[in-house]
Formats: C-alpha cells, sequence, structure tokens
C-alpha cells in the first residue's frame, strides 16, 4: 500500500468525512468513533504489509551473496518474493483489489458495532469508503509534490531527512489536505 503510517489516520478522516457527507448514512455514535475504527482496520492492514516486508528483507539478506554473485536486481527480487508471499500474509498486491477489501472489512465493522446506519444497498455505501480510499491515493503524489516544492522554496535550506524537514512536510501536508476537504 503506498500509505505511510502516519497516513493511516488522514485515510480513516476522509473516510469518515465521506460518510458524514453521505445523505444516506447515519452515524449513530458520531464520525470520530467511525474514524477510529477506520483507522484500526487500516493499521491492522498495514502491520500485515509491514510483517511482509520484513520477511522479505530477511530473505534477502540471507541470500546477499547470491544476489550479488548474480548481479541481481534487488529491488526487482523483492517485489517477486513479496508478491510470491502476499497470500500467505493476507496481504493483497494490486491497489484496487485492496481497497476493496479493505472497504469490506470497515462496512463490517461500521454495521456490527452500529457505528452506522444505512437504508440502501450496502454496495453504495462500500463504495463511498472505496472511493475515499482512491480519492487519498489518487491525491497524494501530488500533495506530496506541492510540499516538496514548498520546502524547496523556503529562503532557509532544509536538509531532507531532517527533523525540521519531517515537521516542515507535516504541516504543509496537513495543511494541503485540509485545504482540499480531507481532513
Amino acid at each position: 500500500m503506498r500509505l505511510k503510517p502516519q497516513q493511516t489516520g488522514y485515510v480513516a478522516s476522509k473516510i469518515g468525512i465521506d460518510l458524514a457527507n453521505a445523505p444516506f448514512i447515519a452515524m449513530p455514535k458520531g464520525k470520530e468513533a467511525v474514524v477510529a475504527a477506520c483507522k484500526k482496520i487500516i493499521d491492522e492492514n498495514l502491520a500485515k504489509e509491514h510483517a511482509l516486508d520484513e520477511k522479505v528483507k530477511k530473505i534477502l539478506d540471507e541470500n546477499y551473496d547470491e544476489i550479488e554473485f548474480q548481479h541481481a536486481d534487488e529491488r526487482q527480487l523483492f517485489f517477486m518474493i513479496k508478491k510470491k508471499m502476499a497470500p500467505e500474509y493476507g496481504v493483497i498486491m494490486n491497489y484496487d483489489d485492496r481497497y476493496n477489501d479493505l472497504a469490506h472489512l470497515i462496512l463490517d465493522e461500521l454495521y456490527e458495532n452500529y457505528l452506522a446506519e444505512y437504508t440502501i444497498n450496502e454496495n453504495q455505501v462500500k463504495n463511498v469508503i472505496f472511493k475515499a480510499f482512491k480519492a487519498f491515493a489518487d491525491a497524494y503524489d501530488e500533495i506530496d509534490n506541492i510540499v516538496y516544492t514548498k520546502i524547496k522554496g523556503m529562503e532557509k535550506e532544509v536538509v531532507p531527512g531532517s527533523n525540521e524537514y519531517e515537521l516542515l512536510y507535516e504541516k504543509f501536508y496537513q495543511e494541503e489536505l485540509s485545504r482540499r476537504g480531507m481532513l
């Protein structure tokens, strides 16, 4: 998933906002409860992918000498191994399929815990959740470029990777999300 761990809250907020704005959905326990439930499910999914990534890294490390000897492309090997092991870890590699699966999991959680009520077909509600994922994913690269340009254009040079850079990045990122109504 293109999500970073610190972004799960943003996606969960986007889902909560979109569900709150849908005229056919009521949230008896409030938007915050919906956002918290969404974040929990997204975090769990991201944790599965992180565990898979760590396992793949371990495999690559264990075979480092052979990889070097064969002059193999480590990035390509990483992806191939990850793709092969993904089902074992419950990770869906195709983003659209993954967002769809997460939308189902979130919908089930909202329904089972009385966090969302609706009188329409549940597919319509699932589509609201799926579209929130897509909207965030589609906007991510654009927002990232805007934030990068803002930081690069500052009078004071900020070193990428430094604490100051990360703080500025987060601040500008949140501003851009708010400007787009995604927070």
